[in-house]
């Protein structure tokens, strides 16, 4: 991964480095004919963080957030987090809160309900895709991929969200059960099994982080 004394370079076409030239960040460009090199130096781990609205994101010890994800304004992630590729976190016109040892994965939306807080518990799952606008998420709760938590909703501790469920406007989900479905049902209540599963994939996440700060990324050229 590039930081302050080691560039990245891209070559591509206009419409690329009008993007990459963007104010944000600090670039230089050299023309070559027709091509072009962008040379875009950026501290390390805080390419993908914004301030907004006279607040700005903190994250805690030994999180990683990957350089393709978006954190914006008043958003609070503990220690041993993961933030994945494509992940965007919109602390705007609410804010987030996430707990230790929180991975929200690739292409997850995270939103507040206005003038409120989105407040995720330590040890939770965020699925690939999932959409989470509600208001609560348990400690070691799961939702399962491309999930939809509405405005105002609440996910009780250690509950399992299927896959694709959709869970509706303030609707509340109570602990230690598994509700799939649109609209959401409990279908079950969690079992050792599921319990002893999630507790090695939540250990996943958190390795994962630590190996992504430790080799980063870089670019195939």
């Amino acid at each position: 991964m590039a930081d302050e004394h080691s560039p990245l370079f891209a070559e591509g076409s206009f419409n690329m480095m009008r993007f990459l030239t963007h104010p944000t960040y600090p670039v230089r460009v050299a023309s070559f004919g027709q091509s072009f090199f962008i040379q875009c130096s950026y501290e390390k781990g805080l390419f993908m963080l914004y301030k907004f609205n006279g607040r700005q994101p903190t994250l805690g010890k030994d999180t990683y957030v990957s350089d393709l994800a978006t954190v914006i304004g008043d958003v609070i992630i503990g220690s041993n987090c993961y933030i994945g590729h494509g992940a965007i976190l919109r602390g705007d016109y609410g804010g987030i809160e996430i707990g230790d040892g929180t991975a929200v994965e690739e292409g997850v939306i995270v939103h507040a309900p206005p003038g409120d807080t989105n407040q995720i518990g330590t040890k939770v799952t965020i699925g690939h895709g999932a959409v989470v606008h509600g208001k609560f998420i348990g400690n070691q709760a799961v939702i399962g991929m491309g999930s939809i938590l509405s405005v105002w909703s609440e996910i009780g501790e250690s509950s399992i969200i299927a896959e694709g469920t959709v869970v509706k406007l303030k609707q509340i989900i109570p602990p230690k059960v598994v509700a799939a479905g649109n609209p959401a049902r409990i279908v079950r209540e969690i079992n050792a099994k599921d319990e002893e599963f999630w507790s090695y994939g939540k250990q996943l996440y958190i390795d994962l982080a630590k190996k992504y700060l430790t080799e980063g990324m870089a670019q195939v050229r």
